[in-house]
């Protein structure tokens, strides 16, 4: 899998990250004739090389003839919707304006269709983000990952008027994001580099392990800047691991229970905490029938799941076992599907590649509320996933 790290030690904005993507192999001509589908006139992108101390990067800067109105979120969402730029271009973009647009209502108080952006709405903080977007997926881009975000202090001036430092729309953006003080008297992180960031990124921490390809560094406006107003971006291939996990495996054997209430055994099992529960027919001695029930679980779940047992069983013992399991690294997301959002397991196999499966109950209540035959929901599903190589964002699971 493809991945990217943004190394913010020294802050992070639209620019900054627009000019890590072309300085680690974004085509600058490329890129420009991709913003072109957006429904904007009057600007143009320089591109240069300077550096901040002894850091040598990308500068990005829009350039604009000042004929652009100021937007209104609506505005914006409506130029991003009637672009054309690819589906998934449009959709990621709307999404980190919808961000930026929630965080701008929270912070004065008003509905986000009312929000009248002044900066945010400019032609450069649009390029930022759409432009973002197009270099992520120009690099195949499938996990963004950064590290925790240093915020600055004191006071900035802008179309609101004088604010804290770090920006009000900035903080509320970075709610349950690790940040850290940057020790600068100066704005670190802008409130379009928290949407963007806080909006593709599935983690914030240490480097993830990559076979390192290619590193860019986007140069910021700070010319001076103590750190280097640099933001380094770390490109490269992940090397799926396996992961080993010590659990619990729970035995017992029942041969004289009603045979109806193993499905209310099996419930509670895995409503208790359970990761798997497996019944197997088996001949216990004289021939009689019986059942091996098979409980797996974490470790810290043997006294209340034993006790579950008990209680919902004609059990007079059980049998624990330590075992280890060897785990595929997997995930689950939603993905957008004609009946609805439907939640997926993502698996990376050890050649890299991702494997796709629909979860069964998701496709079953989406099959029954359309009055669709299930094969056909599971089936599609699973190409939507394969056709917009869905990248998930979500924890990983038991």
């Amino acid at each position: 899998m493809r991945l990217a790290y943004v190394d913010a030690f020294s802050g992070a904005s639209g620019d900054m990250i627009l000019g890590a993507l072309i300085d680690a192999g974004v085509s600058p001509k490329a890129l420009t004739e991709a913003l072109q589908a957006l429904p904007l006139t009057g600007w143009h992108l320089e591109v240069r090389k300077e550096s901040r101390g002894a850091i040598t990067g990308t500068r990005v800067i829009v350039h604009d003839d000042g004929s652009a109105p100021l937007r209104h979120y609506q505005d914006i969402r409506t130029l991003i919707t009637t672009s054309g730029l690819p589906e998934e271009i449009r959709q990621k973009s709307l999404q980190i304006l919808e961000r930026l647009a929630k965080a701008e209502a929270r912070v004065h108080g008003m509905h986000v269709e009312d929000v009248h952006f002044h900066e945010i709405g400019a032609v450069d903080t649009v390029i930022d983000i759409v432009g973002t977007v197009i270099g992520l997926d120009a690099l195949g881009i499938e996990n963004l990952h950064a590290s925790p975000l240093p915020l600055g202090r004191g006071r900035v001036s802008c179309a609101h008027g004088v604010l804290p430092v770090p920006a009000p729309a900035t903080v509320a953006l970075l709610e349950g994001v690790p940040v850290r003080d940057g020790g600068v008297e100066r704005e670190l992180v802008t409130p379009t580099g928290a949407a963007i960031l806080s909006g593709l990124c599935r983690a914030f921490g240490p480097l993830p392990p990559m076979v390192l390809g290619a590193v860019g560094y986007g140069v910021g406006a700070h010319p001076t800047a103590d750190p280097p107003n640099v933001l380094r971006l770390m490109v490269g291939e992940s090397e799926p691991s396996y992961g080993t996990r010590r659990l619990l495996l729970m035995e017992t054997h029942i041969d004289d229970m009603n045979p109806e209430f193993y499905e209310n055994l099996m419930e509670s099992c895995f409503a208790e905490g359970a990761l798997d529960v497996v019944f197997v027919p088996m001949l216990m001695k004289k021939n009689r029938p019986a059942t091996l029930v098979r409980v797996l679980m974490d470790p810290s779940l043997k006294d209340r799941v034993a006790s579950r047992v008990f209680l919902e069983s004609t059990t007079l013992g059980v049998r624990f076992h330590e075992v280890d399991r060897l785990e595929l690294p997997r995930t689950t997301c939603e993905v957008a599907t004609p009946w609805g959002a439907v939640r997926v397991k993502a698996a990376t196999l050890p050649d890299g590649t991702v494997r796709y499966q629909p979860e069964y109950e998701a496709c079953r209540e989406a099959a029954r509320r359309s009055a669709t035959p299930l094969p056909h929901v599971y089936e599609e599903v699973k190409r939507i996933c394969r056709d917009k190589r869905h990248a998930p964002h979500a924890e990983t699971e038991p």
